[in-house]
């Protein structure tokens, strides 16, 4: 008998090459007053900004933009909001990476809210229930990492040695559409093609073996994890001119959105929001460069604490689903999976914590911030000192 399950809200999902030219018409079923959250300017250097105005006008759409450079604060979310609240749009459309589609997601939980966004951040401020409404919104991706089209929390940080990274989060945020048009993913560098790929792969991986795992979500996360395995590396050697490769790493981040939301993380996204709060260190870059790490470090500690733990045939799955071979024994199958990542860290060239600036006496205070949301869901208890020896093996 498959085991009780609940799956919260998803979003329309428009998947495919060319599906930037589908949303005119769904923006317009929302209204015609849109509020455009871009990014510094990729997009608008696209052959695909042109053709939007153009399909936007056609509709009889009015819109103004919105920029967000870098990782949104909540200083800058409530700048916008101030700044826009007035023009009385119908829909919020986010076109960018995980950072862009974040503020977006918040801006559109707000513009109808009298509130700062402090007020619902969780773990700092007042943690107020949020009322709502939110405004539609429609989530374009424009790198493949974060799956931020298919969540509910919008993450908002501020740097500094007493900064957080932590979520504004609500099921009334899940956007209405995500739209994914892996054409879009063109153009991508490759050191960013590696983080933000390294992220997905992590999510993926993090949401199997969550203590929240369901049928449902270990299906998507199988598949995904399928399409990372056959995309993120060929992608990366090949950035202009693979388009499969784009597609399948579309297509993972998408489904590790989808499996975060629905059932939580670990912790490498725990050890994530300190590490890149209190560091200028890209959030893809923590997830590239402790995954392996972590990994083992999960596995020791199941193996010494709860050897019967369901989460260890599942590591021993992923070994070969990675390695594509069977193994004699689950755990000879657990360690060519913990080999597997660390192969794919030192190709993707993903860099080690130092060269952000950090060093072991920063590892009590990451560690002692490392508690949050995406820790509860890890298969097992890491203590203090498993979770700085995980740092310490990528200083």
């Amino acid at each position: 008998m498959l085991p009780a399950f609940s799956i919260a809200r998803l979003p329309r999902i428009e998947f495919g090459a060319g599906a930037i030219d589908r949303l005119p018409e769904l923006a317009v079923s929302y209204g015609r007053r849109a509020l455009l959250v871009l990014g510094a300017a990729s997009f608008q250097r696209m052959p695909q900004w042109e053709r939007l105005q153009a399909g936007l006008r056609e509709a009889g759409m009015e819109w103004q933009i919105a920029r967000v450079d870098g990782e949104p604060s909540p200083e800058r979310v409530d700048a916008l909001v101030a700044e826009f609240r007035a023009a009385s749009h119908d829909l919020v459309i986010g076109i960018g990476g995980g950072s862009v589609l974040d503020a977006a997601k918040a801006i559109a939980g707000l513009l109808r809210v009298p509130h700062s966004v402090m007020d619902f951040l969780e773990g700092v401020g007042p943690e107020l229930p949020y009322p709502g409404p939110a405004l539609p919104f429609i989530a374009v991706p424009t790198t493949a990492g974060t799956g931020s089209e298919a969540t509910r929390n919008a993450v908002l940080s501020r740097a500094g040695a007493d900064g957080f990274k932590k979520s504004f989060r609500d099921e009334q945020l899940v956007p209405r559409v995500a739209l994914v048009d892996p054409d879009l993913l063109a153009g991508c560098p490759a050191d960013l093609i590696a983080a933000n790929g390294m992220d997905a792969l992590t999510q993926l991986l993090e949401s199997y073996v969550s203590l929240r795992a369901n049928p449902f979500t270990d299906a998507l996360a199988w598949s995904g994890l399928e399409a990372v395995r056959d995309s993120l590396l060929d992608w990366h050697a090949d950035p202009q001119g693979n388009g499969a490769a784009r597609s399948g790493m579309a297509y993972g981040a998408l489904l590790s959105g989808i499996t975060l939301a629905q059932v939580g993380l670990g912790s490498v996204h725990g050890l994530a929001a300190p590490l890149g709060a209190f560091f200028p260190i890209p959030h893809g870059v923590v997830c590239g460069t402790l995954v392996a790490a972590a990994t083992r470090m999960n596995l020791d500690a199941l193996h010494a604490r709860a050897p019967g733990h369901p989460a260890l045939s599942k590591y021993a799955r992923l070994g070969e689903l990675f390695c594509q071979r069977s193994f004699s024994m689950e755990t000879v199958a657990q360690e060519a999976l913990v080999e597997r990542l660390e192969d794919w860290t030192r190709r993707l060239q993903l860099p080690r914590l130092g060269e952000y600036g950090i060093g072991a006496g920063d590892l009590d205070h990451i560690a002692a911030h490392s508690r949050g949301s995406s820790m509860k869901t890890n298969p097992i208890v890491l203590t203090d000192e498993e979770l700085k020896a995980v740092l310490s093996a990528r200083l």
